[in-house]
C-alpha cells in the first residue's frame, strides 16, 4: 500500500518536470550549494530557446561534460599504493600458464598494470553496466586529495559493497556512470598498443554518452565503426513498446592510420555460391556483374555474343566496368560468362582461386554467425551444470561473439595480449581458449572482476574463475590445433594493500621512540612470493613469466625467466650468496633491505655487481 507524502506539494520540482517536457535538452544535472547532485534547468540554454535572437552566456564549446568529470580524471591519475598477491591454490598451472585472473576493483587493477602492459595490449574487450536504472556500478570515491587517497589506499580494505544500484531515480544518474567509465577508459588508453583496438559493449540508454567519452579518450579520428549485433534469435513480446534486439559494439583504435581489421574466413554458404558450370581448369567461380551506373566514357559499346547476337551496349543508365580492349582480353581467356545458351548478357567469372583469402568485416553481425543471448545462456548452463532457470549470470555474452572480435583484431601467430576489466562470466577469457585451441594462437588473457557478492557463499569473481577452469578442461579434452602450446590455466592474482607498511609512504610520521619497531618496513602476513609480485609491478616486469624457485647456499630464491629477475628476500646473506647471484649474469636482481648479514655486505653488494656482473640492475626492498 503506498503511503500519503504527508508534506505539500513541491512546486518547484513539478514546475521543472513540466519544462522538461516541453524543452528536454534544456534538462542538466548540477551540483548544489551542499555539494548535492540533482537534476535542474540550464537556465542559459532555456534563454535562448525562448529568445528571437543569440542570448550572451558562457563560451560555447564542442564538449561533453558533467558533474565529477575533473575528479574523475583527477584521481584516474592519482597514485595507489596497493599490490598484487599470488594465489597459488586457486590457480591453474601457477608456474607455467601466462594468463592472468586479477581480483578486485578494476580501477586499482588498471592503475597497477600501467608499467608492466603500458602500450602493450592488443585486444580489449569489456561489456560494462548499461546503466539502464536496474544495474550496478563502482561506488568510486573521487573526493579525497591525490596524497590523502595515496595514503588510505595503503589501509586494509573495509568489507563492504563496492557496487552500488544506479536507478533512473538518482539525481546524477547519468553522471554517476559516465565518471565510472571516464576514468577507467583514460587508463585503458595508456595499455593499448599502437596497433590495438577496443570494442565495448554498450545498448541505447548510454549508446551517445558513451561515444561521446571515447571520442574525447581515444580521439574521434581513431573511431572505426559502431558495431550492431543483433543479439535475439525471437521477438521479446514482454516488450513495453518494441522488441530491443540489437546491441551496440564501439570499436576505437589506439590508432587509426596504424590499425587495419583481419579479413574474416568465408563461411560455408559464402564459398557454396561459387560453382563451376563450364569445367574450368581454374575451378569454381561467381558471376560478377558487367554493367555500373557510375559513369565510364569507354563503357558504352556494342557486344557480339557466341551465338550470333548483337547486344547494343550496357543496361540503360549503366556503363560497361571495362572497356573493349579490356573486355575482348577477358573474353579471349575465357572469363566472360554468357549463360548456358550462350547469348544471355554477358557477366565476368570471379574465381575462388584468386579472391582474397577472407572477407571484409561488416558491421552487421547476425546472432545466427555469433550467438544471441539465449545462445550465451546456455553455453554457461551447459558447462557449469546449472538447472534449468537458474540465473549464474544475467547477461553473459555468447563465446562466438568475443572469437569475431579475436578474429577481427589478432594474429593467431603474435602474442597478443587480450584485456576484459568487466570480466563477468569470464567470456573472454573462455573466448581465447577456443579460438587458441581452434587455430593454434598464442593469444593470452588477462581478466579482472571485482568479488562482489553473486549467489550462497560465492562471488561474481568465484564463479568466473570457476567457469574458465572448465572452459579449459573442456577444450583440452576436445580436438585441437597441433600448434596450440594447450595453456588454459591461469595466475590468480589478488588486489590488496601494499606488502609495506604505512611508515614506509609516510616516513614523516615516525617519531624516534617508533624506530625502533620500524627496521623491518614490511608487513609481518606476507610472503616472500607476495614481495616478488610487488617488484614485478614496480619494475614493470610482465607478470606472467614463468617463475621457478632455487635453494642457493642454504637461501631461496626466485628466477623469473631464466635470469631476466632475480630476487632473494631472504635474511642473512652474507657475500658468498652475492657473488654465487653475481656469477649468473642477470638482467636485474632484488634484496631485502634489511636481508643482509652486515652493513659491510650491504655496501659491497653493487660492488660486486660492478666487477663481475656490470650489466646488472640491482635494487633492494
Amino acid at each position: 500500500m503506498n503511503k500519503l507524502k504527508m508534506h505539500s506539494p513541491d512546486l518547484t520540482q513539478s514546475n521543472v518536470d513540466k519544462l522538461m517536457e516541453l524543452f528536454p535538452n534544456c534538462l542538466t544535472e548540477t551540483r548544489g550549494a551542499n555539494g548535492e547532485i540533482r537534476r535542474s534547468i540550464d537556465f542559459d540554454q532555456l534563454r535562448q530557446e525562448l529568445s528571437t535572437s543569440i542570448v550572451e552566456g558562457p563560451q560555447e564549446r564542442y564538449q561533453l561534460n558533467w558533474p565529477g568529470k575533473r575528479e574523475a580524471l583527477l584521481t584516474a591519475n592519482a597514485p595507489i599504493a596497493k599490490t598484487l598477491r599470488p594465489y597459488r591454490d586457486e590457480s591453474v598451472d601457477f608456474d607455467t600458464t601466462r594468463n592472468l585472473f586479477i581480483e578486485g576493483d578494476n580501477l586499482d587493477a588498471l592503475k597497477l598494470l600501467q608499467e608492466t602492459y603500458l602500450n602493450k595490449i592488443k585486444l580489449i574487450y569489456i561489456d560494462p553496466p548499461y546503466n539502464t536504472g536496474k544495474d550496478f556500478i563502482y561506488d568510486d570515491d573521487f573526493s579525497e586529495r591525490a596524497e590523502d587517497f595515496l595514503r588510505r589506499s595503503n589501509q586494509t580494505d573495509e568489507s563492504g559493497k563496492r557496487l552500488v544500484a544506479n536507478t533512473e531515480a538518482n539525481g546524477r544518474f547519468h553522471s554517476d556512470w559516465l565518471t565510472m567509465m571516464y576514468a577507467r577508459l583514460r587508463l585503458a588508453l595508456n595499455l593499448l598498443a599502437d596497433d590495438g583496438a577496443i570494442f565495448i559493449s554498450i545498448d541505447d540508454h548510454e549508446f551517445q554518452n558513451l561515444r561521446c567519452i571515447c571520442d574525447e579518450v581515444f580521439g574521434s579520428a581513431n573511431f572505426i565503426a559502431s558495431i550492431i549485433w543483433h543479439k535475439m534469435d525471437s521477438p521479446k513480446n514482454s516488450a513495453r513498446h518494441l522488441s530491443e534486439d540489437h546491441d551496440y559494439i564501439l570499436l576505437y583504435a589506439k590508432n587509426a592510420e596504424v590499425w587495419r581489421p583481419r579479413l574474416l574466413p568465408r563461411s560455408e554458404k559464402m564459398i557454396d555460391r561459387y560453382q563451376n558450370l563450364d569445367n574450368d581448369p581454374r575451378g569454381p567461380w561467381l558471376l560478377g556483374d558487367l554493367a555500373a551506373r557510375n559513369y565510364y566514357s569507354k563503357g558504352t559499346y556494342g557486344i557480339t555474343t557466341p551465338s550470333g547476337k548483337t547486344i547494343g551496349g550496357p543496361p540503360a543508365g549503366s556503363y560497361w566496368r571495362v572497356s573493349k580492349e579490356k573486355f575482348d582480353e577477358l573474353a579471349a581467356d575465357n572469363r566472360i560468362w554468357w549463360g548456358q545458351s550462350g547469348d544471355n548478357r554477358p557477366g565476368v567469372k570471379k574465381f575462388l582461386s584468386e579472391v582474397k583469402e577472407g572477407v571484409v568485416p561488416q558491421t552487421y553481425w547476425s546472432w545466427k554467425d555469433v550467438g544471441s543471448t539465449r545462445n550465451a545462456k546456455q553455453e554457461l548452463s551447459k558447462l557449469m551444470e546449472a538447472s534449468s532457470g537458474d540465473e549464474l549470470f544475467v547477461t553473459p555474452k555468447p563465446v562466438k561473439l568475443i572469437e569475431r572480435m579475436l578474429s577481427i583484431a589478432t594474429e593467431p601467430s603474435e602474442d597478443a595480449v587480450v584485456l576484459d576489466f568487466f570480466a563477468g562470466s569470464g567470456s573472454t577469457a573462455h573466448a581465447v581458449l577456443t579460438k587458441n585451441a581452434a587455430d593454434g594462437g598464442n593469444r593470452r588473457w588477462i581478466s579482472v572482476q571485482l568479488p562482489e557478492k553473486a549467489a550462497e557463499d560465492k562471488t561474481i569473481s568465484d564463479l568466473s574463475q570457476e567457469r574458465i577452469r572448465r572452459a579449459g578442461q573442456s577444450v583440452l579434452s576436445g580436438v585441437y590445433h597441433e600448434n596450440w602450446s594447450k595453456d588454459a590455466g591461469f595466475r590468480v592474482l589478488k588486489i590488496d594493500s601494499s606488502n609495506m607498511k604505512e611508515v614506509f609512504y609516510t616516513p614523516d610520521a615516525v617519531t624516534q621512540d617508533l624506530l625502533s619497531d620500524q627496521v623491518n618496513n614490511i608487513r609481518e602476513d606476507r610472503t616472500s612470493e607476495d614481495l616478488l609480485f610487488q617488484v614485478l609491478l614496480d619494475w614493470g616486469v610482465d607478470l606472467a613469466l614463468p617463475i621457478t624457485q632455487e635453494t642457493i647456499a642454504g637461501k631461496a630464491v626466485y628466477l623469473v625467466d631464466g635470469n631476466a629477475l632475480v630476487a632473494c628476500f631472504e635474511e642473512g646473506l652474507s657475500e658468498e650468496v652475492v657473488k654465487l647471484l653475481a656469477k649468473r649474469e642477470p638482467l636485474r636482481v632484488v634484496f631485502r633491505d634489511a636481508g643482509f648479514a652486515s652493513d659491510s655486505v650491504k655496501i659491497n653488494v653493487e660492488q660486486i655487481f660492478k666487477l663481475m656482473s656490470p650489466g646488472t640492475e640491482v635494487k633492494c626492498i
